[in-house]
């Protein structure tokens, strides 16, 4: 019973992304999403690995790429924290926290938030600026919820609220995770799949929508000065589908080598494969690199490397540091 479970569930998110797939296979629909902060990859583990974590356990990063890997959290739980200041001065934060329940589960929070610098409001008329700021912020604050239903099977459920504001204008949506992992019994090789951002489609909304207009640009002739409100369109937010596999080749006192290989078919782009190796030096020290986007159309990324440090303060809180350099 247990083997028809863990097989059946597999079986689902594979039929689902293959239907969605089919969709979308004749475009790249590129720049067509909304809450586009999502799709920045978080942590330094996973980026030094090519962003190849849909089938990688024990890290509080799997809330991101995949909700069933927290149920693996050794320990009573685990926090992290990542900050990466990206282009133009704009700031990306992430920040999570799981706990281990036991028989219970897992449980998860996290916090990802993106924001842009204050920038002068530039009109025609005043083009160096006419004393106003504008900024622009995203939010987005997921619950996770991830079990271990067998010895070898797990699933994993986020929930997240996403929020985009420029200036007086904002914009909101709900979505789901929905992810799994299974131990098959080949030399403990993981079988990771994940539907990322399910959810609502987002539509800004605030004053800036409703104006005054002469309909025939014509002061003596009426009517003059209408109330208008600004219809916009709505968008779907980046979801992704993610399979991944992920093995232990090599594991001796010493030295453990993990490989993983990720495929993903996001919805406005085209497929692309993501892989990545890490090398663990007596638990302490650890050595990344990956390829990320292979196959991805136009793509500007590549080689990723990175490496990490693991400090054991007291009894089993430990401190890992992780950077990734390309």
């Amino acid at each position: 019973m247990k083997a028809r479970i863990e097989i059946s569930l597999i079986i689902l998110i594979f039929t689902i992304s293959s239907a969605f797939a089919q969709l979308e296979r004749s475009t790249a629909k590129v720049g067509t999403t909304a809450a586009a902060f999502l799709k920045i990859a978080a942590g330094a583990r996973t980026v030094g690995m090519g962003g190849a974590f849909a089938a990688m356990e024990n890290d509080i990063y799997s809330i991101y790429w995949n909700p069933a890997g927290v149920s693996r959290i050794s320990g009573s739980g685990s926090t992290a924290f990542n900050h990466a200041n990206w282009l133009a001065d704009m700031s990306f934060n992430f920040a999570a926290l799981a706990i281990n329940l036991g028989d219970v589960g897992s449980l998860g929070l996290s916090l990802t938030s993106f924001s842009v610098p204050d920038e002068k409001v530039r009109t025609v008329e005043n083009p160096e600026g006419d004393g106003r700021y504008w900024d622009a912020s995203s939010l987005a604050i997921g619950l996770t919820y991830a079990r271990n239903l067998t010895d070898n099977f797990s699933i994993g459920f986020n929930m997240k609220y996403i929020r985009d504001q420029v200036w007086d204008m904002s914009a909101s949506s709900v979505a789901i995770d929905v992810g799994t992992l299974y131990t098959t019994p080949f030399n403990g090789l993981r079988i990771g799949a994940s539907i990322s951002n399910f959810g609502t489609k987002m539509r800004l909304d605030g004053r800036n929508i409703y104006i005054n207009v002469d309909p025939d640009e014509n002061p003596n002739t009426g009517p003059n000065n209408i109330p208008v409100q600004l219809r916009l369109n709505s968008y779907d937010i980046p979801l992704s589908f993610r399979v991944g596999l992920a093995m232990e080749v090599f594991k001796s006192k010493l030295f453990t080598l993990t490989t993983a290989l990720d495929a993903v078919h996001p919805n406005d782009n085209t497929e692309y494969v993501n892989s990545g190796i890490e090398m663990n030096i007596n638990g302490n020290v650890f050595l990344r690199a990956g390829y990320k986007s292979l196959f991805l159309r136009d793509s500007e990324q590549g080689l990723t490397l990175g490496f990490g440090l693991s400090y054991p303060i007291v009894n089993d809180i430990d401190i890992n540091i992780n950077l990734f350099i390309v």
